[in-house]
């Protein structure tokens, strides 16, 4: 199986989220965010519809501006990360803000901070800090 077939089945599979709309007021501000924090790819758009796809390729999306900015009350997405605080101190350096500081949640450190474009996210590591 070549690997185009590999992450075309891997995308496609019944059941699993493979798609996402994140709502942003500047897409470009919002692709250089996440690029430069999580190591996304960003792709085509315009400056109303930017796609892009996580660091593993196994996530895809787009930033868009017509939709409500995602907030603490909302659906809280989560990002796994490998060394949490490196992370949030990229994210303060790049324009997001800390929502909830690094907690334990057994053997996980969970933190929430909001995005260039007003959502909340979670990110999460395993192991210790």
């Amino acid at each position: 199986m070549s690997t185009s077939e590999t992450r075309q089945r891997h995308l496609f599979e019944h059941g699993r989220l493979s798609y996402i709309q994140i709502p942003a007021t500047n897409v470009r501000a919002s692709g250089d965010f996440y690029a430069s924090v999580f190591g996304w790819q960003v792709g085509a758009g315009d400056d109303k519809h930017l796609s892009f796809s996580d660091a593993t390729r196994g996530m895809i999306g787009a930033w868009v501006t017509e939709r409500v900015s995602s907030g603490e009350a909302r659906v809280l997405p989560y990002i796994y990360v490998h060394g949490i605080d490196a992370v949030l101190e990229r994210i303060k350096n790049r324009g997001g803000d800390l929502v909830k500081a690094p907690y334990a949640e057994g053997d996980l450190w969970v933190a929430t901070f909001r995005d260039p474009g007003g959502n909340v996210i979670g990110i999460w590591q395993q192991g210790p800090r």
